[in-house]
């Protein structure tokens, strides 16, 4: 059901906004959520077509686009089936009420809907034949609405994406190509700070091939008309740029040091007193992490003499118009934004970026669509990161082993510096233009939005009185912003790997200590089925061990339970991991399977292996070689089990796994070998550190 006050709903309560009836009999389907793949565009499918008793194949869903969708923000937090597909049961099944009445006006009682036709005693009508007696530019009314058929929701259906992706279609952002495209490249500084002083622009200009050389401020940009000659003629800029300034001098190897000494803002989430005599005290690290999209980030644009239109794979088009017609000085009305998918992400990588590189090329070729790619180099080194994050925990027990006070610190960046979020454009080249405004640090959501470093601080156990502060460090050694998760899967990997420490200190087995702490019935039962599918307490060889994770997302979002088994001889190796998930009414059983065993995937990655290296202002880890993620050779099986919940809500998915797969990894080394690893990632390196 759409809850009541659907911040979709409230934003955009339109009808008109959110779906039309089109002369071919289908049904176009607007929402502002991306597809970044995910699968949210079937499952809105599936919604729509229950909702309006309509064949899917009839239903189609139009990319998110300022000139016609609804503003829902961004495709974040885990939110979109929440927002959107509740929005659209809602805006579905208000049409459909419209229409059932005009039906009835004009055939009297009706039986039933079959495929679009509503079936009357002596004839029928379709939602097409009553398209001139509904006026949908009416408000949806905000009360709850319930389904009207149940054939598609709880069931697998085929994503409407994956054929031309699996067959290699043209479909991607980089894939386009229009009638007198050129394309552009914006040369990035040799370190962070660096000012242009002075470069050859007029030799480049005069390049065969070349249509626009741009120099703002330290911005340097080429426009040309072929991707290989924009490439050569930002190489020779490149060369001919002289830059000043003094480099940083902070390195990775300092972030612990620099974010608990650095003056921060401290926000209180939890008033309990201090941990006078803690049974254990730990901290807990993690480097800063990058989004590492496979393929770079892209963009095109078109300045036009009826405005700007920008198309892009951002996952928020609306606040990406807002940044971009700040950045510009231009009016909204002027710039439109569409979304095209482009390489997947989760959280705030460079796409946005991308998008006003492209914008700002455009402008000076008017009437030609610029078309930007990223340089691997430029992906790796110069989009916004996870925020590195360093996590204070004590906790105090009774003779029982019963928790009975816990404090948590958190210290790190804020967490999203996305579009529309901060005072000035969040835009890398504006930050470098003539008149533009480095970007600030980054803010955390509040509390009521998930919040930030502080996302999944408290417990979801009872612990007693809990004092929890997390310190926002008012410096960015890096560019920081949101990346999936948030702070949830450092504090999950910090809480659990402290739970389990203390069911140790207590001779206890971690299921059970976990499940003695644990009065929520479905956290409850999301560890017990983990534990049943992962025969919990079977014997195990030498050098392996099983751990156990726990978290339910944001403390409002999906329960989740992992086990992890994994084998420590001259590396780690995760030999299996099983997933128990509760994300209440289940629209997609494959959906959700796949993006839990997504995110503990990409957990794994980071857990294991993913660390931004830096020196003086330069990332150096920007290739493969210096960034190495999970490879195929050493994904394990994954066994994800989903227990649906159809009188309940549904919730997302995407993001649950990711703290409760570190956790249990970590807690798994322990169970092989006895060595707690605090400092992620967990490689051969920082294990013999640990035993030190």
């Amino acid at each position: 059901m759409a809850p009541p006050g659907n911040p979709s709903l409230l934003t955009n309560p339109r009808l008109a906004r959110w779906l039309t009836f089109e002369d071919d009999g289908g049904v176009v389907v607007r929402t502002g959520k991306s597809e970044l793949g995910q699968g949210i565009d079937t499952a809105l499918i599936q919604v729509v077509s229950d909702a309006l008793a309509v064949s899917p194949d009839r239903v189609r869903l139009a990319a998110p686009d300022t000139s016609a969708g609804p503003d829902e923000g961004f495709t974040a937090g885990s939110l979109s089936v929440q927002q959107s597909a509740g929005a659209l049961l809602a805006a579905a099944s208000h049409a459909r009420s419209l229409f059932a009445a005009a039906a009835e006006d004009r055939i009297g009682p009706v039986s039933d809907v079959v495929d679009g036709t509503f079936v009357g005693a002596a004839s029928s009508l379709t939602y097409w034949d009553l398209r001139p007696d509904v006026d949908l530019d009416v408000d949806v009314p905000l009360e709850a609405h319930a389904h009207v058929r149940d054939s598609l929701v709880g069931t697998n259906v085929p994503r409407v994406d994956l054929a031309d992706k699996i067959l290699g279609r043209p479909r991607f952002l980089q894939d386009m190509r229009v009638a007198g495209m050129a394309f552009g490249r914006v040369i990035r500084p040799p370190y962070r700070g660096a000012r242009l002083e002075d470069v050859d622009a007029a030799a480049v200009a005069r390049e065969a091939g070349v249509l626009a050389v741009v120099e703002d401020g330290s911005v340097l940009g080429v426009v040309a008309e072929s991707e290989i000659l924009a490439r050569e003629a930002a190489d020779r800029l490149r060369a001919s740029a002289r830059w000043s300034g003094e480099p940083p001098t902070l390195d990775d190897s300092q972030v612990v040091a620099f974010l608990t000494g650095v003056d921060a803002e401290t926000t209180v989430l939890a008033d309990g007193p201090a941990v006078a005599a803690p049974a254990l005290a730990a901290r807990y690290t993690r480097p800063f992490l990058a989004h590492a999209s496979i393929g770079p980030a892209c963009a095109m644009a078109v300045d036009r003499p009826d405005g700007l239109v920008v198309w892009s794979h951002t996952q928020g088009v609306f606040p990406l118009r807002r940044d971009i017609a700040r950045a510009l000085g231009r009016d909204e009305a002027d710039v439109e934004v569409r979304h095209v998918e482009g390489a997947g992400c989760y959280g705030h990588n460079p796409a946005d970026d991308a998008a006003y590189d492209a914008a700002l090329l455009a402008v000076r070729v008017p009437g030609r669509p610029v078309h930007v790619t990223w340089t691997r180099e430029d992906e790796m080194g110069w989009a916004p990161f996870g925020p590195a994050m360093v996590i204070d925990i004590a906790a105090a027990t009774d003779t029982t082993g019963r928790i009975t006070a816990w404090s948590w610190d958190g210290y790190g960046n804020g967490h999203s510096s996305r579009p529309s979020t901060l005072p000035t454009p969040s835009l890398l080249a504006y930050g470098a233009q003539s008149g533009g405004t480095a970007i600030p640090p980054s803010q955390d959501p509040p509390q009521t939005a998930g919040a930030g470093t502080g996302r999944n601080a408290i417990p979801g156990y009872d612990v007693g009185p809990v004092r929890a502060r997390a310190h926002r460090a008012l410096e960015m050694p890096m560019r920081a912003s949101a990346l999936r998760s948030l702070g949830a899967h450092m504090n999950v990997f910090a809480i659990e790997s402290h739970l389990d420490d203390l069911a140790r200190m207590h001779a206890a087995d971690p299921l059970e200590y976990r499940l003695r702490h644990l009065d929520d019935p479905r956290g409850r039962a999301v560890l017990e089925r983990a534990a049943q599918s992962a025969d919990w307490g079977r014997a195990l060889p030498d050098s392996r061990g099983r751990g156990v994770g726990y978290a339910r997302y944001k403390g409002t979002g999906a329960w989740c339970a992992v086990i992890a088994e994994v084998e420590a001889v001259d590396a780690i190796r995760v030999m299996g991991l099983w997933i128990a998930v509760d994300c209440g009414r289940v629209i997609s059983p494959d959906g959700v399977a796949n993006q839990i065993e997504g995110g503990a995937i990409q957990s794994l990655s980071w857990t294991l292996k993913e660390r931004v290296r830096f020196a003086d202002g330069a990332v150096t880890s920007n290739t493969w070689e210096e960034y190495p993620i999970l490879t195929f050779a050493e994904v394990p099986p994954v066994h994800v089990s989903v227990i649906d919940r159809p009188d309940r809500p549904w919730l997302g998915a995407g993001e649950a796994s990711m703290g409760p797969t570190a956790a249990a990894v970590g807690n798994a080394l322990v169970d092989a070998i006895g060595v707690r690893v605090r400092d992620l990632p967990i490689t051969p390196e920082a294990i013999v550190a640990a035993m030190e």
